[in-house]
């Protein structure tokens, strides 16, 4: 089982420029989003003290960036945790399998993009934390043995 330091990372995406505005590039296989997009989806609150996600993918690995506004996420390996500010478009936080991920705190301007390795399938998706704190917890037994 990898660490939580293992599970996530901040990706940095070029920017370009000039006198009419800016420009912020993701791109796939590999280049920026380390690994194949499969799909992307926005996230936007009408009531900025809406928690979303709280669930684990067992096989997605995302890109989550704040293309607007900012939020703070919650992330997880069942026995500790981190929280990252989202607040710049050219940041991106990498999310792997099996890391619990919590997006709260979002200003009223807030869009967040997510780009996943996976299609939508909703038999990946772990949305109880005790259930996912006992499959981590088997899963540090097991490597252990």
């Amino acid at each position: 089982m990898k660490s939580l330091k293992e599970m996530y990372r901040i990706i940095q995406f070029p920017k370009y420029g000039d006198e009419r505005g800016s420009l912020v590039v993701l791109e796939g296989d590999h280049i920026d989003i380390p690994f194949e997009i499969k799909r992307v989806f926005f996230i936007y609150v009408n009531d900025v003290t809406e928690v979303r996600g709280k669930h684990a993918n067992r096989d997605s690995e995302l890109v989550l960036v704040c293309a607007s506004g900012k939020c703070k996420v919650r992330v997880s390996d069942g026995f500790e945790e981190e929280i990252v500010e989202l607040h710049d478009s050219r940041k991106g936080l990498y999310i792997a399998p099996m890391c619990w991920k919590e997006m709260y705190e979002f200003s009223s301007d807030a869009v967040l993009l997510v780009v996943s390795s996976e299609h939508y399938r909703a038999e990946e998706y772990i949305s109880d934390f005790a259930q996912y704190q006992a499959i981590m917890r088997e899963g540090r037994e097991e490597e252990a043995n």
